[in-house]
């Protein structure tokens, strides 16, 4: 498929995705507006209830870890976080940069920016804005940021260079970034690499661990550190939608390995 093609069908999805609750993204069906056969998008999403800042708008339940808790933000910070949806990463950087500082959201959906605003109003923020754009040209000016920070977005660009070649450039020369991600150990089933409604779960988009930091480092990164992963439960009824009766055990013996999210920084 396409990267346009595949970028269309992000921005559907996650279109969608804003109208609902973190509640009905939490349904074993992932809400409303999907069939029983497609991805829970709530199925990685770690809580943030108790960090400073949280706002229950602003969670839709969809990233795969807490990248602020190892990004390094200090107060008076510029920071970007790269898909921001709802705003639920930005309000909690926001807490950390205070009056100071500025936390700025790119996003692509519309939706999503709206929902974005409309929580940043509630709150009363005047160093909260969110910029519509793509990870792979952002509409940002060079060496703007102290932190990148990013939450189960970046394995949805199809450009994973050209993705950390704009994080490199957006950041200040003595900047660095801290992202949550999916990752792959070892081989996904091709059924799921394929098929495109599990790209947009966060699933089929993801990258082999080690190519993964390759391409960090290719775009000048070094001193990469891995702080946390953890397995991504799938559930077994989605499974059986892709995996043959083989696949599905071997599985259950462990011989697949399916995705992990990671929080992985530059320091």
């Amino acid at each position: 498929m396409k990267a346009n093609e595949l970028k269309l069908i992000v921005k559907e999805k996650y279109s969608k995705i804003a109208a609902q609750s973190k509640l009905q993204n939490q349904s074993s069906c992932c809400g409303s507006t999907c069939g029983c056969n497609e991805t829970d998008y709530a199925i990685f999403s770690d809580d943030y209830s108790n960090l400073d800042g949280y706002m229950p708008d602003a969670d839709l339940g969809l990233g795969c870890g807490l990248p602020t808790e190892y990004a390094g933000i200090k107060e008076g910070d510029s920071v970007l976080d790269l898909g921001s949806g709802a705003g639920n990463d930005c309000f909690v950087a926001r807490n950390i940069v205070g009056e100071s500082g500025k936390v700025t959201g790119l996003d692509f959906t519309d939706a999503m920016l709206e929902k974005a605003r409309e929580n940043a109003a509630k709150l009363n923020y005047a160093n909260v804005d969110f910029v519509k754009g793509d990870i792979e040209e952002m509409p940002l000016p060079d060496h703007a940021f102290d932190v990148v920070v990013s939450n189960c977005v970046l394995n949805l660009v199809p450009d994973k260079n050209k993705a950390f070649a704009e994080i490199r450039r957006v950041l200040k020369p003595k900047g660095h970034f801290c992202v949550s991600d999916v990752v792959i150990k070892g081989n996904l089933p091709e059924n799921l690499r394929k098929d495109a409604e599990m790209y947009a779960g966060c699933v089929a988009g993801a990258l082999e661990q080690d190519q993964y930091i390759r391409i960090i480092n290719i775009q000048g990164f070094t001193d990469v550190t891995i702080h946390k992963k953890k397995k991504i439960e799938i559930p077994h009824d989605i499974l059986k939608i892709y995996l043959s009766a083989d696949e599905l055990t071997a599985f259950e013996k462990g011989e697949i390995i399916l995705p992990v999210s990671a929080v992985i920084q530059k320091s």
